[in-house]
């Protein structure tokens, strides 16, 4: 497929421009994803589609002869049974150079809540397997993913952006540090067995937890984490018999449902006679009904709510992040030459077949002396004298109807093209 005509297009909404509750109505699930792009492909809307959603943000990108995304944001609203008009308010929009760096930077963790967080990197290389393996990414596409994971290993190595243990599980742990002071005699319900889960459970454990519980809806997997934490493993049907237990609760799973229900708090919190429960809701859509934020000796905070605790983290980022943006722009710039230069491929190719086609004819005809008795120097002399001026034949024309056209720029570039001396 030739890109000459062809255009990046990116088109998405993240944690800076929309609330959770909008976000949520734009998800998309594993299967969802597989589908969408195969969709928008099938409906000529794109030539290539990687779709990227996380609790964050939900992005297309997409390589398309579109001059703009309008049709695509026409398409999110339809797929998700939105309104489009609903979401132009929270939607960014970017084209070409700008799809090239948007990329980079979400891939170095630099569009992310938490500054430099890793989560992304691995978030954005599912996206794109799956958009790999279901055959709904090109050259276009699959060179910029591969570009930007080059890149957000090259900021990692070359900055401290990394270098400290931020991210939503940390902060979310950091907020619970401020509620409950020390956590020797907590106990934390974490429902999920995800990365996010795996990061809070880590966190805890560093900062003196004892007790955990982990619920997940395969049992197998809640036991696998449970166990690194010397925890114990629920279903996520047994959540009720256990919450009243729970100091402390962080979800994070994929259901498109409330996993955790107004009733089962209300009811954990008469058993536990007034004493408070801290929840923090990471997922998206949200894992916690959001009632159960009215009731008294709850603190709930949704992933929105814990910006306030990673400002604290940003200042020490800040410095590398200035110098990953340097990286990221000279690599937007190599990104674009590589592009730049699949424009001359086509006609790269073309000419090699053409030079192909007469070399074949020529040594067929060759053959043919040869056959015929003819010595074999006079057959290679007339080869290399019929090969060179067939070959420089419509060159030569080109060229002298560009001198008498007084196109000194073409005999200029034939110069530079063929790499000939200047006169004497």
């Amino acid at each position: 497929m030739s890109h000459r005509n062809s255009r990046l297009l990116a088109l998405g909404l993240n944690h800076n421009t929309a609330p959770v509750a909008i976000r949520e109505q734009v998800n998309f699930t594993t299967a969802m994803q597989i589908n969408a792009c195969q969709q928008l492909i099938q409906e000529g809307l794109a030539e290539e589609a990687v779709i990227v959603s996380t609790c964050n943000r939900t992005e297309l990108y997409v390589v398309s002869e579109a001059e703009n995304d309008l049709s695509l944001v026409a398409w999110l609203g339809r797929y998700h049974q939105l309104d489009p008009t609903t979401l132009n308010d929270y939607l960014y929009h970017y084209s070409q150079q700008q799809v090239v760096r948007h990329l980079l930077r979400v891939a170095s963790g630099l569009d992310s809540m938490v500054l430099g967080e890793p989560q992304i990197l691995g978030q954005l290389k599912s996206a794109y397997a799956l958009a790999k393996e279901h055959q709904t990414t090109g050259k276009l596409l699959s060179k910029l993913f591969e570009h930007g994971f080059a890149v957000a290993k090259q900021v990692r190595t070359d900055t401290a952006i990394g270098s400290s243990p931020v991210s939503v599980a940390f902060a979310a742990v950091r907020l619970a540090q401020q509620i409950f002071g020390q956590f020797d005699t907590s106990t934390a319900l974490l429902i999920g067995a995800g990365e996010t889960i795996e990061l809070a459970a880590r966190h805890l454990r560093e900062n003196g937890l004892k007790r955990m519980v982990v619920a997940n809806r395969t049992l197998e997997r809640a036991r696998l984490l449970a166990k690194e934490f010397a925890g114990y493993a629920i279903t996520l049907e047994e959540i009720p018999d256990h919450l009243a237990e729970a100091d402390i609760v962080i979800a994070s799973t994929a259901s498109p449902e409330p996993v955790l229900l107004f009733e089962q708090v209300q009811n954990a919190l008469k058993a536990r006679k007034r004493r408070p429960i801290f929840i923090v809701d990471i997922a998206v859509p949200r894992d916690v009904e959001g009632r159960v934020g009215e009731l008294k000796d709850v603190y709930l905070y949704t992933v929105d709510d814990l910006n306030e605790v990673i400002q604290e983290n940003l200042r020490s980022r800040a410095q590398a992040a200035l110098q990953a943006e340097e990286i990221i722009d000279t690599q937007v710039v190599h990104f674009m030459d590589w592009w730049h230069s699949l424009s001359a491929v086509d006609t790269i190719c073309r000419l090699r077949d053409h030079a192909t086609d007469i070399r074949n004819d020529l040594v067929n005809k060759a053959k043919r002396m040869l056959n015929n008795g003819k010595p074999a120097h006079e057959v290679i002399e007339h080869l290399a004298h019929q090969l060179t001026n067939t070959l420089l034949h419509a060159p030569c024309v080109q060229l002298r109807q560009a001198g008498s056209d007084k196109r000194d720029d073409l005999v200029l570039s034939a110069r530079h093209l063929f790499r000939l001396p200047e006169n004497d």
